[in-house]
């Protein structure tokens, strides 16, 4: 499990009551296992399961959450729908085709607030998931409150149950924390380059380039230089990021004086070069 070493602490566990996941009659303990893993990506635990085809426990199942074995430990398996959604309040259906049953149809954002509104009231909701095949019958559909669909192609809208599981969960997630990311560039770590030090890192390019002969037209150059300095400043520069840029410009400039080494002749023996260092080149009488 990869875990985040800088972890932002308003991303951890919402103060609302998470949703369950009810599969109803899934075929495959692998698609059991991915949904499970989708759930456990965005803190949710409780996965419910009615009928499924292949029995319970799964060691495909197992093996397809990738570890998330704290929601496989937990499941619930149940001989109805109405059994699994019995001690829950608020219950969604979610289907990918328009159905002859009078209920509000929400998107998976929508449908997220009001979970984590009831939640916050210590209230226990959760979302139903049809089988891979055809989904949901009419009478599931009617135990729910409320349908959710998701902003699909219509020509191409079936979705696999862990996708519409994650989807679902990342909104769930996403609402209930305020959007938190599980962490961020630490400033202190990483503190912004002061204004000084890159006014003397433009001057340091720019001086460069100028002796490169670069701004041509000469009449073009301030305007050239003003491109050059935004593309920078947009970057946000860090300290170490400007000595790495300055250090750049210095080793073109010091390759540019370097004399170019003779075909044949040994490093030790080129004309300017003594130890290793550079010095201006021998004269020739």
């Amino acid at each position: 499990m990869v875990r985040n070493v800088n972890i932002d602490e308003s991303a951890r566990a919402p103060s609302t009551t998470p949703p369950a996941v009810i599969l109803c009659e899934p075929q495959l303990g692998e698609n059991i296992g991915t949904a499970a893993r989708a759930m456990a990506n965005f803190g949710l635990v409780d996965l419910r399961i009615v009928n499924p085809r292949d029995g319970w426990p799964s060691e495909k199942a197992r093996a397809a959450a990738s570890r998330a074995d704290h929601v496989i430990d937990k499941v619930q398996v149940f001989d109805s729908l109405e059994a699994a959604i019995a001690d829950l309040t608020f219950v969604y259906a979610t289907t990918a085709r328009s159905r002859e049953v009078p209920k509000p149809v929400r998107g998976p954002d929508e449908a997220a607030r009001k979970v984590v509104e009831l939640g916050v009231k210590g209230l226990m909701t959760g979302y139903i998931f049809g089988r891979e095949r055809w989904g949901l019958n009419n009478d599931e559909v009617a135990l729910a409150d409320e349908i959710v669909t998701l902003p699909v192609d219509p020509d191409f809208a079936s979705l696999n149950i862990a996708q519409a599981v994650l989807v679902c969960a990342y909104e769930w997630r996403k609402t209930a924390t305020s959007g938190a990311l599980p962490f961020r560039l630490s400033e202190e770590e990483h503190p912004p380059a002061a204004k000084e030090d890159v006014l003397r890192f433009f001057e340091h390019i720019e001086g460069a380039l100028d002796r490169a002969t670069f701004f041509r037209p000469v009449e073009r150059r301030p305007h050239m230089v003003r491109t050059l300095r935004n593309i920078f400043q947009k970057a946000g520069l860090t300290e170490q990021e400007v000595r790495a840029l300055r250090g750049v410009v210095a080793a073109l400039e010091k390759r540019e004086t370097r004399p170019r080494r003779q075909r044949g002749v040994p490093a030790s023996d080129s004309p300017g070069e003594t130890n290793g260092e550079f010095t201006a080149p021998a004269r020739e009488d």
